[in-house]
C-alpha cells in the first residue's frame, strides 16, 4: 500500500536546490517577497535542470526534498547583496540571478530542510 503526502511545493533550479538541501545556501533569493501563506509551511523541493543541471545529468524536474521558510526580507543595495553572499551563495555578476537596481530582490529564510532518500516525480501542475 502506497501513502501520499499532498504538499505544495516550490520550483528550485540545480544547483540551487543542492545548495539548500546541503544546509550551504540559508536563503533563497528570488524577486518577489514570500507569500505570507507560504510562510511557515513545508513545501516539496522540486528541482528542476535549469541551465546548469543538464551537466549534472538532471534532464528531469523531480521532487527531492521538503523545505521551511521561517520569513523574507528586502536588498535595498548591492551592498546588502554582497554583505549577504554567505548565505545566498548567488554570484553577484550572474545575469539571471545577481542583484539589479531595476528589480526587486527578496531573501527568504530557511528555517528547516529535509532530503528525501530517494527523488519522486513531481506532480503535473508545479511551482509557488
Amino acid at each position: 500500500m502506497s501513502m501520499y503526502i499532498s504538499l505544495p511545493g516550490i520550483n528550485i533550479q540545480w544547483p540551487w536546490s543542492k545548495l539548500l538541501l546541503s544546509g550551504e545556501k540559508t536563503v533563497e533569493t528570488r524577486s518577489y517577497a514570500l507569500p505570507s501563506r507560504k510562510s511557515n509551511i513545508n513545501l516539496a523541493i522540486i528541482e528542476t535542470p535549469g541551465r546548469q543541471g543538464l551537466k549534472a545529468n538532471i534532464s528531469a524536474a523531480r521532487i527531492v526534498g521538503i523545505i521551511r521558510f521561517s520569513g523574507c526580507f528586502q536588498y535595498h543595495s548591492l551592498t546588502e547583496w554582497k554583505n549577504d553572499h554567505i548565505h545566498h551563495l548567488v554570484d553577484e555578476s550572474d545575469p539571471l540571478y545577481g542583484f539589479s537596481d531595476n528589480k526587486q530582490k527578496w531573501g527568504w529564510t530557511v528555517a528547516e530542510v529535509y532530503c528525501l532518500s530517494k527523488s519522486v516525480p513531481p506532480p503535473k501542475v508545479r511551482g509557488i
